[in-house]
Parts: structure tokens; C-alpha cells; sequence
């Protein structure tokens, strides 16, 4: 006898855990530390990319101008002490200053040593000044500036270029461009303080929301982006109070309709399990429990609609769909029941054929939908219309009654889940609270729109746009 266990074997598929979210350690107070120290460094560097160079070069002229300006008080120094003594001594003395100056006395166009070019001297001895910026003296590059004292005779001095004199000056300005630098990473800090600061208030109020606190709110502060961070968070807060409010009315609506059926069928059941109900009354009690069922039943399954309304997997086929007899047949379907009623049930259609593109099961769904939600309102000898028209772009299938009607506040909340139904509970007729909300999806998703109104048969009229056909 084969063995039967294996076919009982249900294969196990292990479905890997979904990664967990890597999260950042990089708080925005660091980022904005290393983007402000990042700024900060780029200013530095250039700052002293373009301000080094010219200060080297104001410096260089500034030194040329006071070489120059050395030259000229020799010059005539030298032309008031006209003895050769005096002359030497004076020369010796520029020898011997700490900035590298050097000096020639040319006395009948001859220097008293060498090193000067050539053309230096024939300048000087012809009786020119000389101001050079880079000239060959002794083997090295200096500035010279020459003048003339007449008969041949000349001074000139000359002094080492400033090669390094981007260095001296950039020695002189590293300490302000550090100062520069870390007013740029405290300014960096300062920022990022700032800045972090309501988004971790904007964070601790998201969390608070997540844990269910709705009373959470957030004080607007600028920038504008802040601002509105602020108010977007404190709208969702009043949205999500506003929505679970209207969440648990509508579940002690549902559970109120739900037990109501519940407890009629448990005080019948419990009758007849104890043998209370004899058999001539068991009949009645059976279709009394069976209405309840019913009534249970079509709420559960406006219930689960709801819920798989906006599912994926919610069928829609649209199709080109003549509404004309869409309509008629569906008065057909309805004309008993209205005929116990005593309901006056018609179509309103033109004589031509009426074409839109829609899902004929599910806008049958609508118009039943909006049917029985008339047939329980509408008094004997009233109206129920249904209505087909064409307008501008689109098509029309209408609902319109004889019965009580809906105010203009009715009319505003006419598709939200139990509103009607926490309105007129124990006033008039009602039905489960999700009829007209399940309609309203409905519409939704065959690409129209549905609004509420007032008929001219003095209830309620409800208006269902779709799209034409594609032909």
C-alpha cells in the first residue's frame, strides 16, 4: 500500500529578511561644521591665491619707490661733500645696511668697483638717471636705481630683488587667514545649531505622532523651508486626529449595526434551544433570523468592498458600454421589488443608443447601490428616476428620488463613510453607513466622478460622470 504521508508534504519557501535600513551617523550639526570649515578652507586658499601676489607686488614697489627714494638723498648728499673722503665713507656706510644695499660711486664713467653693467655706467656718465626693476649686478638679480652728479660722476645703489617676497608676506598674513578659517568653522557650528534645531523638534514631533500623541505641535519659525516643515507636520497632526475621530465613530456605528442583528439572532437561537418557541411560531422566527443574516451579510460585504477598493488587484475591465439598456435592464431587475413597495420606478432615457467607457459590472453596482439606498427612503407613491444623458465631453447616469431628500450639509458629507448614517440612526430608514461611500469609490476608479444634489422630485439626486466610448 503506497504511502500517503508524501502527499501531504507542503513545500516550505524561506523568504529572506528584508535589509534593515542603514542609518547615518552624520548629524546635520557635522555636515554643516564640514561644509563651513570646506568654505571657510576655500576662501582661505583663495584669498591667498589672489591677495598674496599682490601684495608681494605692492610690497616690491613699495621697496623699488623707497630705493629710489634712498638714491635721491645720496644723490645729493653726495653733491654738497664733493671730497673724495667723504665720498667713500658714505659709500661705505650703504655697504654695511642690513637690506642688502649696495653702492656705486662712478666718478669720470668709471664704478669704483666692479659688478654695474656696462650700460648702467654709460648711462650714469652720460648724465641719465637709471631706475631698473631686474638688472645683473655681481652675478644676482637686483633693482638699481642710478643717478647722475655731473662731469661723468654718478651714484648708483642696488639692491637684491625680492624673490622671496610672496613668502615674507605670507608669513605676514597666515595669522589672519587662521582667524579667517576658524571664524569660518564657528560660523559653521553657529549654522548647523541652527539649522538642526527644528528639524530634531520637527523629529521628536514625528516620533510622538508615530507613538499616537495628536496633540503634538510645532511653533513656526523661519527659514521659509522651516516654516512650512512646521506646518506641513502640524497638518498631518490634525489630519490623523481628525481621521482616527472619524475612524472610531465609524467602528461604534459598525459595531452598534453589528451587534444589533447579533443579539436578535442570539435571543432567537437561545428561545429555541430551550424549547420557548413551539412549532406553529418557528416559521416566523426563522425568516426574522434569516432577515438579520441578510442584513449582516451585506454589511460584511460592503465592509470587504471597502476594503479592496483600492487594491491592486481590484478588477476594472472598461469597455464601450451602451447605457441605454445598461439602464433599462436594471429597472427591469428592480421592478418587483418596487412593485412591493409601491414605488414608481422609471427610466429617464433618450431614444438614441448612449456610449461610455466603463466596466458595465461595476456601474450596475453603482446604479443598484443607489437604488436600494432610495428604496429605503422613499415613501409609497414617490418616485425613483433613472436617468441617462449625454454632456459636453462626457456621459451622465442619474439617480433621483421622491423621498425625504439631503440638506446642503448633507450634501458635503454625503460620501463619507457613516456620516448619513450617524445622522438620521433612529430618525428615518437607514442602511449600513458604507453604501454611498462605496459608491463614491466606485466612480472613482471607472475614471469618473460622482456628486450629490437636490432632484426636481423633490429628494435626492445623485449624478455619475464617465468618460465617452472611444469610438
Amino acid at each position: 500500500m503506497p504511502d500517503r504521508r508524501a502527499d501531504l508534504t507542503v513545500p516550505i519557501r524561506v523568504l529572506a529578511a528584508p535589509p534593515k535600513p542603514v542609518q547615518s551617523t552624520t548629524t546635520l550639526t557635522t555636515r554643516a561644521v564640514v561644509a563651513g570649515l570646506l568654505v571657510a578652507l576655500i576662501s582661505v586658499l583663495v584669498t591667498a591665491l589672489v591677495a598674496v601676489p599682490l601684495a608681494a607686488k605692492a610690497a616690491e614697489r613699495a621697496a623699488r619707490d623707497g630705493l629710489a627714494t634712498q638714491t635721491d638723498v645720496v644723490a645729493l648728499i653726495l653733491k654738497n661733500r664733493r671730497t673724495a673722503a667723504s665720498d667713500e665713507k658714505l659709500m661705505q656706510q650703504l655697504r654695511k645696511l642690513d637690506d642688502g644695499t649696495t653702492g656705486f660711486l662712478i666718478t669720470g664713467g668709471q664704478p669704483d668697483r666692479t659688478g654695474l653693467p656696462d650700460r648702467v655706467v654709460r648711462q650714469i656718465a652720460a648724465g641719465q638717471p637709471v631706475s631698473e626693476r631686474l638688472a645683473l649686478v655681481d652675478g644676482s638679480l637686483a633693482v638699481i636705481e642710478g643717478r647722475p652728479l655731473g662731469d661723468g660722476d654718478g651714484v648708483v645703489l642696488a639692491r637684491p630683488a625680492g624673490t622671496g617676497m610672496a613668502k615674507q608676506v605670507l608669513r605676514n598674513l597666515w595669522l589672519p587667514l587662521l582667524a579667517g578659517l576658524g571664524a569660518g568653522v564657528l560660523a559653521g557650528v553657529l549654522l548647523g545649531r541652527r539649522l538642526a534645531r527644528p528639524i530634531r523638534n520637527a523629529a521628536t514631533a514625528a516620533a510622538r505622532l508615530s507613538s499616537g500623541d495628536r496633540a503634538v505641535r510645532l511653533q513656526a519659525e523661519p527659514p521659509l523651508e522651516v516654516e512650512r516643515l512646521a506646518q506641513s507636520i502640524n497638518e498631518l497632526a490634525e489630519a490623523l486626529a481628525t481621521s482616527e475621530g472619524r475612524q472610531r465613530e465609524f467602528l461604534l456605528s459598525i459595531s452598534h449595526e453589528l451587534r444589533t442583528p447579533l443579539t436578535t439572532i442570539r435571543g432567537y437561537a437561545e428561545a429555541l434551544s430551550d424549547g420557548v418557541v413551539d412549532a406553529t411560531a418557528a416559521p416566523g422566527v426563522g425568516q426574522t433570523m434569516l432577515a438579520e443574516a441578510e442584513r449582516l451579510d451585506r454589511l460584511v460585504a460592503d465592509l470587504l468592498s471597502l476594503a479592496r477598493l483600492d487594491a491592486a488587484d481590484f478588477t476594472i475591465e472598461p469597455t464601450d458600454v451602451e447605457l441605454v439598456s445598461l439602464v433599462r435592464s436594471a429597472e427591469r431587475a428592480f421592478a418587483p421589488r418596487v412593485a412591493t413597495a409601491g414605488v414608481l420606478l422609471h427610466a429617464d432615457t433618450p431614444p438614441h443608443e448612449v456610449w461610455a467607457r466603463t466596466d458595465p459590472v461595476r456601474l450596475r453596482q453603482i446604479i443598484d447601490g443607489l437604488v436600494e439606498n432610495a428604496l429605503r427612503v422613499v415613501p409609497q407613491g414617490r418616485p425613483i428616476v433613472l436617468a441617462v444623458r449625454e454632456q459636453a465631453g462626457h456621459t451622465v447616469v442619474e439617480v433621483r428620488d421622491g423621498g425625504p431628500g439631503l440638506s446642503d450639509d448633507d450634501l458635503a458629507v454625503a460620501f463619507q463613510r457613516g456620516a448619513l448614517f450617524q445622522r438620521y440612526q433612529g430618525v428615518r430608514q437607514t442602511g449600513t453607513g458604507l453604501g454611498l461611500a462605496l459608491v463614491a469609490g466606485l466612480a472613482r476608479r471607472l475614471g469618473g466622478t460622482i456628486e450629490a444634489g437636490h432632484a426636481a422630485e423633490g429628494g435626492a439626486r445623485f449624478t455619475v460622470h464617465l468618460p465617452r466610448a472611444s469610438g
